[in-house]
């Protein structure tokens, strides 16, 4: 009887299928300068990264420097934190309780960072002095220019679905390396400063770039080949763009005097989604991986909104006086 009782029992348990994996809460991060609401004094006590917490508030998170463009977490250890900033990469291995410099008194102007899924101790920076790499997790760097006519460079994509492949965006355009950044090769793209790149996470083969002077680009083949989008930026400067990781039909991007666009429809048509914005002069826009359609934006000093209708409403989000470089969401640190 007993037998026949740890029979039924097993069977039981194996027709549920595997355990589901927990779902991680993810925290958003702002790195911001406070430069319409600055207090004066010899450190930046009221710039670098804020974290928003569950009830709105946002609170200062990790070192206080100069420059913060961006964070970037490991996703082979999450308690491993980049830091891009004006002066290198900081890192740190604690969930940001402890911070070092990674980078030596070379590096400076370090404006994006993107870990290599495939190879997470691969990481690429894109830097104003050209792009810098590490093999060990960003605990050390070298420099990664080989095949670039020009350096200057603050935005890139490490491809999510081929481990070594990394798009740059240069003041001539676009650069692809396959090979881990080692070398570099020119993409067919108008020979302008790219200013965001991005890669959808519902489609690996749909990326989104915005540019300085010519608008925004699309690639459906994972950066192959581009075409203009968004006939109403086609000469504006767009500081951000975004695609949705719930629909690979939505994108969105933000600009001077530009506002919000957004697309539903994978690019064929958009709409201006800026009223209800206090001012047209938008820097970062991000669709929340954790709220199916959510879109937040970032306007020049006069706060952070997010929209649940696609831009239709906006509310406020808070951080006003704050100049934003970017929306990060990562795993919970807390």
């Amino acid at each position: 009887m007993s037998r026949r009782i740890l029979l039924l029992l097993a069977l039981a348990l194996a027709g549920r299928g595997p355990a589901a994996e927990p779902v991680a809460a993810r925290t958003l991060y702002a790195a911001v300068s406070m430069t319409k609401a600055q207090k004066n004094s010899p450190t930046p006590l009221d710039s670098g990264l804020y974290a928003r917490g569950a009830t709105g508030q946002w609170t200062l998170f990790g070192p206080r420097i100069l420059g913060v463009a961006s964070l970037a977490q490991s996703p082979a250890d999450p308690g491993v934190l980049l830091l891009a900033s004006a002066d290198g990469v900081v890192r740190s291995t604690d969930r940001g309780r402890h911070w070092r410099k990674a980078t030596g008194w070379e590096v400076g102007d370090v404006r994006a960072l993107a870990f290599d899924r495939g190879r997470p101790a691969r990481v690429y920076a894109a830097t104003a002095w050209g792009p810098i790499r590490s093999t060990d997790g960003g605990a050390t760097w070298q420099l990664a220019q080989q095949g670039l006519s020009r350096l200057y460079c603050q935005t890139l994509v490490a491809d999510a679905a081929h481990s070594g492949r990394v798009l740059l965006g240069t003041e001539d355009g676009l650069a692809v390396s396959t090979d881990g950044a080692g070398s570099w090769r020119r993409v067919e793209f108008p020979a302008v400063t790219v200013l965001r790149l991005v890669q959808s996470a519902a489609d690996p083969r749909l990326m989104l770039a915005g540019t300085e002077g010519r608008g925004a680009w699309l690639s459906r083949d994972a950066g192959a080949t581009w075409s203009a989008t968004d006939p109403a930026c086609a000469t504006a400067n767009l500081y951000s763009v975004t695609l949705s990781p719930h629909d690979a039909a939505q994108l969105a991007v933000g600009g001077w005097e530009v506002g919000v666009h957004v697309s539903a429809d994978g690019g064929r048509t958009w709409t201006d989604r800026s009223a209800g914005l206090p001012v047209p002069r938008v820097f970062v826009v991000a669709f929340d991986p954790d709220v199916r359609g959510r879109l937040w934006a970032s306007t020049f000093e006069e706060g952070t909104f997010y929209s649940d209708d696609l831009g239709r409403t906006w509310h406020d989000g808070g951080l006003y006086g704050a100049y934003a470089s970017d929306f990060v969401f990562l795993t919970s640190l807390r």
